[in-house]
């Protein structure tokens, strides 16, 4: 088994994640990719016999399109790794509803590193390299065992390092804090507040406590970053706009950031810029297939979503097919100024099965 490849991962993720249009980003790409996909070619056995399977040939990569990809429900059916047992320093395992399976991703120290850095590197775009004071809108009980992380507690502990000072807005009954939130406001009054939170947790522990309490708190400096759990919201008929809209209206908050993102990617998110698109940065990329043939599709078009990553080093997940259905609408062109493409996920493919970080509260409460 390969101990290392030869990507020069701390020369790649010290380049500014926005920095290449959609052309020079393919050619950065594919060399990457190629390497990442002959690392797992030869070192995970699971990997190998799937390409092995539909004849892949590695001279036939002359695009990021042509790249192999595999379906996310494999990392629930298989224990992917390409590195050896003893160099897994932790296990991440992905949210699902109750009784279905989850996907475990296991992590080596290159992979963590990269996943970090790579975190770091994109989201200072949006709030600067100066730590925050930070409410985490979740409960601490969520990173009880540190081995073994939940999307959750994997988003939590990787936004975490935002924060020079941290609070947690809810009890570990789930109950909102008002008192803590108002006291560690009363702290760093006059100072940007970030806050990080699942979409659908904010909405029903936070958002509407503060309805039911009558209480409003001022963020008006704060920023928001949060993602997973708009299946649910989109059932109470709560659209994005409505979201943002009713958040303002009970805490001033007006900078507030939805983001992609999975526990099979970790590190590699795609944030919603100022005019409401996802990005995809230099450390990633999306390609929308049709559901039927896999075929790419133009811009404009939706079809599922694939994911494309340059960070997973110990297990093959540098090239996934999700069950999300997307839509590229444009590229190199967004007002906001970042170059590459920019994007709007739709929801789940129908007959998909429900997962969201949220899930993971759900199991937790039953």
């Amino acid at each position: 088994m390969w101990k290392y490849i030869m990507i020069n991962y701390n020369d790649i993720l010290n380049m500014k994640p926005y920095s290449m249009n959609t052309q020079e980003k393919n050619g950065f790409l594919l060399n990457i990719l190629k390497e990442l996909t002959q690392h797992h070619y030869d070192n995970c056995n699971e990997y190998r016999r799937i390409l092995d399977a539909i004849d892949f040939r590695f001279e036939s990569l002359n695009r990021v399109s042509d790249f192999p990809y595999i379906p996310v429900r494999l990392f629930k059916l298989f224990e992917l790794k390409s590195i050896l047992e003893k160099e897994i320093v932790k296990t991440m395992t992905s949210s699902g509803t109750t009784g279905q399976k989850v996907s475990k991703i296991f992590i080596d120290r290159q992979t963590s590193k990269n996943q970090t850095k790579a975190l770091t590197k994109i989201v200072s775009t949006y709030i600067g390299n100066k730590r925050s004071p930070m409410i985490i809108i979740d409960t601490p009980s969520v990173l009880r065992d540190r081995n073994m992380f939940s999307a959750r507690g994997a988003g939590i502990l990787g936004f975490s390092i935002f924060g020079k000072d941290r609070i947690y807005a809810l009890n570990e009954k789930m109950e909102l804090d008002t008192e803590a939130i108002e006291g560690f406001l009363d702290k760093y009054k006059g100072e940007t507040i970030f806050l990080f939170g699942f979409t659908f947790i904010i909405w029903l522990h936070f958002y509407q406590e503060l309805l039911k309490k009558n209480h409003n708190i001022d963020l008006s400096n704060g920023v928001l970053f949060h993602g997973g759990g708009w299946k649910k919201l989109l059932h109470q008929s709560v659209s994005r706009e409505a979201f943002k809209q009713k958040l303002q209206e009970a805490t001033g908050i007006m900078n507030v950031h939805d983001y992609y993102g999975m526990v099979e990617q970790t590190g590699t998110i795609h944030i919603e810029c100022e005019q409401g698109h996802l990005h995809s940065s230099i450390f990633s990329d999306i390609i929308i297939r049709k559901p039927f043939d896999f075929t790419v599709v133009e811009n404009g078009k939706k079809g599922m979503l694939q994911v494309l990553s340059i960070l997973p080093h110990s297990y093959p997940g540098h090239s996934i097919l999700t069950e999300d259905e997307g839509v590229i609408v444009g590229e190199d062109d967004c007002p906001c100024g970042r170059s590459g493409k920019y994007f709007r996920i739709l929801g789940r493919i129908k007959n998909a099965e429900v997962r969201g970080c949220s899930n993971t509260y759900e199991q937790s409460a039953k």
